[in-house]
C-alpha cells in the first residue's frame, strides 16, 4: 500500500463520522491498538522536543530498506495521532516517506481541532519521522557508494 493509498484509507474511516467527539473516540482506540513501543526506547534520547505531553519515537531500517517506525505517548489523543503517522508512513523507503504529501491531517479535519500546542507537538513529531527518513537515506547512499 502506498502512502496515499493508507492516507486514503483514513480519510475514508472518518468520512461518515461528523461529530468531533466520536472522532476523538476513534482517534484514540486507534491508538489503543498501537504497539507498545520497546521499553529500551522510552529515553530522552527518543523523547519528541515540542511535544506537550511525552511522546517517545524510534526508527530502524528494515533489510528491504524501508524504514519501520514504533512509537508511543503517555496521552491518549497523542497517541492516537502517531498511530495514524505510522500507519501512514511505517514500511516505506527513505524516498517514499521524504517525497510524500501527508494531507489526511487536514483532509480529515483534525489540523483545525488541535490545540496549538497539540498543532506543534504534531509537527514535532513529523519532523522528527521525516529526519529519520533523511539519516536513512544517507546511509543508503553512503553504503552505494562504497
Amino acid at each position: 500500500m502506498t502512502i496515499d493509498q493508507a492516507q486514503q484509507e483514513l480519510v475514508d474511516e472518518f468520512v461518515d463520522i461528523e461529530d468531533w467527539m466520536d472522532r476523538y473516540a476513534m482517534i484514540i482506540d486507534m491508538g489503543n491498538s498501537l504497539p507498545p513501543i520497546d521499553e529500551k526506547y522510552r529515553t530522552p534520547e527518543h523523547l519528541i522536543e515540542g511535544c506537550q505531553s511525552r511522546a517517545w519515537l524510534n526508527a530502524e531500517l528494515s533489510d528491504e530498506g524501508k524504514v519501520i517506525y514504533t512509537a508511543d505517548s503517555d496521552a491518549i489523543i497523542v497517541k492516537g495521532i502517531i498511530s495514524m503517522l505510522v500507519k501512514v508512513l511505517s514500511d516505506h523507503t527513505p524516498d517514499e516517506i521524504l517525497e510524500s504529501d501527508l494531507h489526511f491531517v487536514n483532509d480529515i479535519g483534525l489540523q483545525e481541532h488541535l490545540s496549538p500546542t497539540r498543532s506543534n507537538g504534531l509537527l514535532a513529531l513529523l519532523k522528527q519521522m521525516r529526519l529519520y527518513a533523511l539519516a536513512f537515506k544517507e546511509l543508503q547512499t553512503s553504503k552505494n557508494k562504497q
